[in-house]
């Protein structure tokens, strides 16, 4: 798959998820261009707005005294969006916002709060940049501000670009996910609770140089960032290239790297399928790989918490348990932190008493 063609599936699947996202590339390269066509072929009306010609206030708000009361009226662009209920927030040029603008952005790709109003949940977050030394008066963008992008690399090149002059150049589409996408969500999780359990440096690793800490690095913010986007790559059945794209884009291309070279050698069971039949379903022995699948189990049952997949958890919890306590200690603790109203403490319970005494989870 061409990288291009890669760069615009991965486009569509973080925006179907909701993930801010970033495209780095050199100017000229038709970046406006595809997030305004993806905008109108998808129905989503589009507000751009350009960072570098803005100040600090069209993020933060205006202040106003109303009534006695000091209040941050937000400006136009952002009521049309909270109107409209859904839409696409275009942040152009980013990367030559100066520093007091990349501050007042902070809350707005996070929070998604411009000034006192809130932006719908339908509202989803797409920047453009230019490598700051390609952009006019570039900046290098902040590290709290990259934390909050996955980044995507925009790319041209001739096996792309000279159908597209002739023929005309295709929106990026945005998938559809399916209303059950996050049930992905445990398995991406359980995976990635388990590497970071082997590789625990990688949880938080700040980039010391302004360069690579302005792209994507490992936090837990990042790495939530990730599995979410794991999850929706698989629902909407994306190509490896693009899931690796969107990982790497997260959490940054070496720790993305080595979780995705780790995960092609896990071979793990549906989550789903080990609590459909507890006491059937095989286990493996190996430390890491226990890890993950005990962990997408609890994940599973902290997502829908019933008595019944409640008690199943436990009894998958406990035939690791019995050959290694040490590997379920941290299942067992979202189990019972996730306990459904009026479910009797299973006998499974006793075998991990220590760990949630200690744990303060259980008297």
């Amino acid at each position: 798959m061409a990288a291009q063609t890669t760069t615009v599936e991965a486009l569509g699947v973080a925006v179907a998820a909701r993930v801010p996202v970033l495209l780095w590339g050199a100017p000229g390269t038709g970046k406006t261009s595809a997030i305004r066509a993806m905008a109108e072929a998808a129905g989503m009306p589009c507000e751009t707005v350009i960072a570098a010609i803005r100040e600090p206030s069209d993020f933060s708000g205006l202040p106003v005294v109303d009534q006695g009361v000091v209040r941050f009226a937000p400006p136009l662009w952002a009521q049309r969006l909270v109107e409209g209920g859904t839409g696409l927030l275009f942040l152009d040029e980013i990367s030559t916002a100066p520093p007091a603008v990349q501050a007042a952005l902070l809350r707005v790709v996070l929070e998604r709060v411009v000034g006192d109003l809130a932006l719908p949940d339908d509202v989803t977050i797409v920047a453009a940049a230019n490598p700051p030394e390609q952009a006019a008066d570039g900046w290098d963008l902040s590290a709290p501000l990259a934390n909050r992008f996955c980044h995507l690399d925009w790319t041209v090149e001739a096996a792309t670009f000279a159908p597209g002059i002739v023929g005309g150049f295709p929106a990026p589409v945005v998938p559809v996910l399916p209303a059950t996408w996050a049930d992905h969500l445990p398995l991406a999780r359980g995976l990635i609770a388990a590497f970071v359990s082997v590789r625990p440096a990688l949880v938080l690793d700040v980039p010391a140089d302004a360069t690579r800490a302005g792209r994507g690095w490992p936090s837990p913010r990042t790495w939530e960032m990730a599995a979410r986007l794991w999850a929706a790559a698989s629902a909407a059945g994306a190509s490896q290239a693009s899931r690796a794209a969107l990982v790497t884009g997260a959490v940054g291309e070496a720790a993305g790297i080595q979780l995705l070279t780790w995960e092609t050698q896990m071979d793990l069971p549906d989550p789903e399928a080990v609590l459909a039949d507890p006491q059937g379903a095989d286990l493996p022995d190996r430390g890491d790989r226990a890890y993950a699948v005990l962990s997408a189990v609890a994940a599973a049952v902290a997502a829908n918490p019933t008595i019944e997949r409640w008690n199943a958890g436990w009894q998958v919890l406990a035939r690791a348990g019995e050959r290694a306590p040490d590997v379920a200690a941290v299942a067992a603790r979202v189990l019972a932190r996730c306990r459904p109203a009026g479910a009797p403490a299973p006998p499974q319970v006793k075998l991990f008493a220590p760990i949630l005494k200690d744990a303060g989870l259980l008297p």
